[in-house]
């Protein structure tokens, strides 16, 4: 399905392809690709085409990711203490789009309840870059970027907590879109950590994710950070003309300098990242360089991991085997509780459940928690600041094309490089909206880059990143093995 959702409905309204055939060849291409690259968790064979009206969506397959709730189907958040959970009720994003006529064809895959980077913490097991077998598709929402990347659909549902639908874009050659905080209802989405998770989706285009983003959001009155985006019209309002905006860079972050033991590959994807900004300044974008204090950029993954940690342990202490989940096995609940966490949990899950439950005992919390919440503060208030003045931050995605799955002696890892490797998060601490889209490649493995803005100011945003993403030619490209 090399098509984008523009493309596909107009082949719809015409007759030239129907809705059935379209489900029929998403559902074969699902087996072909769950073979492959394990993307996916359940796929729904049952799956039927719908009717085609003048909604985009209408008559459209797509996948979710499987920390969505969805009424009826398997929703195990990639875990084993869920594995066989069925839920009674569908998230509001999924509702959302139902009643848009588009019709999901398969759940994927992901780092266990949405905790890691990496693709390879699935209870169904690792999942495999599209591009390269070897390397990481990234997470934690790696089902939907390779099913998406692989062309099984034009688009699917991520989440975003850290990076989980930007780096993953970028690993797999697509667009990850993030928006504003709230904007799309999180009711029905497995909390990680709630200040920080948002729904996101990935396409083929930047124009896709507007038209996504448009059927899903909405206010809500199961979540009271939703807030009402009606007259917002992201798709509608997506024109190209970018002349007269400014973007800044941070100099700590995408400046070879900072790099003196930089791999072949970071310098090759530094000088990509310059080599495409230099396009939009051709469009008539202003772009500055702009420094920031590298400790407080230095804090970044500290603060990320303190505030996600502590969340995720009091969101997910729920997971008790008693409520709903396989049942630990003991002679009274609490022997019970703690059998099925011990061996419900990954190891890595167990690991941040630690960390958080020591950030958040009481002698703990002001150095740790209430600390990292002031760093928090720090640096939005500075992105804030600087959004003042500016349209948006534009940034390299990561140290290169996707790592490999088992290490590279090449791979040189310093406070530096974390710097760039975590910088998304940015755009959760303060809830920013946030577009990575494909910029080139790197020994035949596709990298990214990334637009962030201001809170609410997601047309500036998409329309930046449809700007530049016309000046290049990597858009609704489908992922070819380069080996």
């Amino acid at each position: 399905m090399n098509k984008t959702i523009e493309e596909l409905h107009e082949l719809l309204k015409s007759g030239k392809v129907t809705s059935e055939e379209l489900v029929k060849e998403a559902l074969q291409k699902s087996h072909e690709i769950n073979e492959k690259y394990n993307a996916f968790v359940t796929i729904m064979d049952d799956a039927k085409g719908g009717e085609v009206s003048d909604n985009y969506l209408s008559g459209i397959p797509y996948g979710i990711k499987d920390n969505y709730s969805t009424k009826g189907i398997l929703s195990t958040g990639s875990s084993n203490t869920l594995k066989d959970y069925v839920p009674f009720f569908s998230a509001t994003a999924v509702v959302n789009l139902e009643k848009n006529g588009a019709i999901p064809v398969n759940k994927t895959a992901l780092d266990e309840f949405g905790m890691g980077g990496t693709g390879l913490t699935a209870h169904t097991g690792p999942v495999f870059n599209p591009w390269d077998k070897e390397r990481m598709a990234g997470g934690s929402s790696a089902g939907s970027a390779v099913g998406v990347a692989s062309g099984v659909y034009p688009y699917a549902l991520g989440s975003d907590t850290g990076d989980s639908t930007r780096k993953p874009a970028a690993f797999c050659g697509i667009v990850g879109y993030k928006p504003t905080y709230g904007m799309i209802s999180r009711y029905g989405l497995f909390p990680f950590a709630s200040s920080l998770d948002h729904c996101s989706c990935f396409t083929r285009s930047v124009k896709d994710a507007a038209i996504v983003v448009d059927a899903m959001k909405g206010i809500d009155k199961y979540d009271q950070t939703s807030w009402d985006s009606s007259k917002m019209h992201l798709y509608d309002s997506i024109d190209g003309n970018v002349k007269g905006k400014k973007l800044f860079y941070i100099k700590e972050i995408a400046n070879l300098e900072n790099y003196p033991e930089a791999s072949s590959e970071l310098k090759m994807h530094l000088n990509n990242f310059h080599e495409k900004i230099n396009l939009l300044k051709e469009e008539g974008v202003e772009i500055d360089e702009v420094s920031i204090d590298k400790n407080l950029l230095r804090a970044i993954p500290s603060v990320y991991i303190c505030l996600s940690c502590a969340e995720a342990t009091s969101n997910m202490s729920n997971l008790t085997g008693i409520i709903f989940g396989p049942r630990g096995e003991g002679k009274n609940y609490m022997e019970m509780m703690k059998d099925h966490r011990t061996k419900g949990f990954s190891p890595l899950i167990k690991r941040r459940f630690v960390i958080g439950s020591y950030i958040l005992q009481k002698e703990n919390q002001e150095r740790y928690f209430i600390n990292a919440q002031r760093v928090r503060r720090l640096i939005v208030d500075k992105m804030k600041e600087l959004f003042k003045t500016y349209d948006g931050l534009i940034l390299p995605v990561s140290t290169g094309a996707a790592p490999y799955i088992n290490g590279s002696k090449d791979e040189i890892t310093n406070d530096d490089t974390s710097i760039l490797e975590e910088h998304l998060q940015i755009g959760n601490f303060g809830g920013f909206p946030s577009i990575t889209i494909p910029c080139g490649f790197i020994n035949n493995l596709p990298v990214g880059l990334n637009i962030t803005g201001n809170c609410y100011d997601d047309i500036n945003v998409l329309n930046l990143a449809y700007a530049l993403e016309s000046k290049m030619d990597y858009k609704n490209q489908i992922a070819k093995e380069v080996k």
